[in-house]
């Protein structure tokens, strides 16, 4: 009897060895997720993983000359926004991103055109965001805009966020 009965504990040692080495393995293959970028107007928030980021690495330089990094940053920048926000008339959009991200600085651009300062908090507000619908060129409002987060090193950019806002109707 007690043959049979360390053959049933050795049988569950074995099956629970297993689990936790699986658990292990499955742990192991799992990415480190990217920071996060919230956009909040109103009521409502969303949050966007980054359309360009590799681990706060730097991936080009905002001031740069040479076209293939102006290329690179561009295509952040245009990388369709997979999170929508409907901002209703007078409300003011709050940005917000990780510590990690905060900690070098970080600004807003809105059409390639800063909407915020560079700062190192976790959090800014942009008092009126009807301004960002405007068209400065036709002085028309659009009926949605892109606003990117841009998370910079030094004057290098080390991540890119995308976030479609859309205007509510009046």
């Amino acid at each position: 009897m007690t043959a049979f009965s360390s053959w049933g504990t050795g049988r569950r040692a074995a099956a629970a060895l297993g689990a936790v080495s699986l658990g292990l393995v499955t742990l192991s293959a799992c990415e480190k997720p990217t920071p996060l970028a919230t956009v909040t107007a109103g009521k409502d928030t969303v949050t966007a993983e980054a359309a360009c980021y590799d681990d706060g690495k730097v991936l080009g330089d905002l001031a740069s000359t040479d076209k293939k990094a102006q290329a690179g940053f561009t295509k952040c920048l245009t990388t369709e926004p997979k999170k929508t926000i409907t901002v209703h008339p007078g409300e003011k959009l709050r940005l917000g991103v990780e510590p990690d991200v905060a900690e070098d600085g970080w600004i807003a651009l809105s059409n390639s055109s800063p909407i915020t300062n560079m700062s190192k908090q976790t959090y800014q507000v942009v008092p009126n965001a009807d301004q960002l619908f405007v068209n400065q060129q036709t002085r028309s409002l659009a009926d949605s805009t892109v606003v990117s987060v841009v998370a910079s090193k030094g004057g290098k950019y080390t991540g890119v966020w995308n976030v479609k806002l859309k205007r509510a109707e009046s």
